[in-house]
C-alpha cells in the first residue's frame, strides 16, 4: 500500500497535472496554489528500488534529496515499533546522508484526513552545505524519545504545500 504514496508523492513532486488534481480537491485555494506551483519548477524523481533505505529520489538543478516515506492511520509514527526497523533504516539513511552531504527527507502521509495530507521532515544535519543545508534548517526535525528513538508528529510537520511553495520561490 504504501507504494500507492510513492507514487502519489512521485507525481506531486514530477508536477503531474493528474495527481496534483486528485490530491488537492479537498486543499484549501492556498494550498492548491502552492501545490501547483511545482509545476513551473518540477524535479526528475526516481522510485529507488531494492534495499537502498530510501523510497524517492528527487533531483533538480539547483537542489537533491532522498525521500523516505511513512503513511499512517495515526497522527504519530514511533520508530521503535515493528521491531525497531524503522529505527534502524532512519540511523542508515542519517549516516549516509551525512556522509555523503544529502538532505535527507522523510515525507508522512495521513490517512483519511482532508486537506493538505503529507508533512514534511528531516534530521539535524550540521554537515550540510548549499541550498541543502538553508532546506535542512528550514524544515522540522524527527524528535527523539527518551530511549533516543525517532518519532515522527505529523502535526509538527511542515505540510507539504507549504514545502513546495518554498523550494519553489
Amino acid at each position: 500500500m504504501s507504494s500507492a504514496y510513492e507514487r502519489e508523492l512521485k507525481g506531486i513532486l514530477e508536477g503531474n497535472e493528474h495527481v496534483l488534481t486528485k490530491i488537492t480537491h479537498s486543499c484549501s485555494k492556498e494550498e492548491t496554489d502552492n501545490y501547483r506551483r511545482i509545476q513551473t519548477r518540477p524535479f526528475i524523481v526516481v522510485r529507488a528500488a531494492g534495499s537502498l533505505g530510501v523510497d524517492l529520489v528527487a533531483l533538480r538543478g539547483d537542489v537533491s534529496f532522498l525521500i523516505e516515506v511513512k503513511s499512517s492511520l495515526e497522527p504519530t509514527l514511533h520508530f521503535s515499533s515493528v521491531n525497531g526497523k524503522l529505527q534502524t533504516q532512519a540511523e542508515t539513511m542519517r549516516h549516509d546522508c551525512e556522509k555523503t552531504k544529502t538532505l535527507p527527507i522523510y515525507a508522512y502521509r495521513y490517512k483519511g484526513f482532508r486537506g493538505d495530507t503529507w508533512r514534511i521532515f528531516t534530521f539535524d544535519l550540521p554537515t550540510l552545505e548549499g541550498r541543502a543545508q538553508i532546506l535542512n534548517r528550514h524544515l522540522p526535525k524527527l524528535q527523539t524519545s527518551k530511549q533516543g528513538n525517532y518519532i515522527m508528529r505529523w502535526d509538527d510537520g511542515l505540510p507539504c504545500s507549504e514545502f513546495i511553495s518554498y523550494l519553489c520561490r
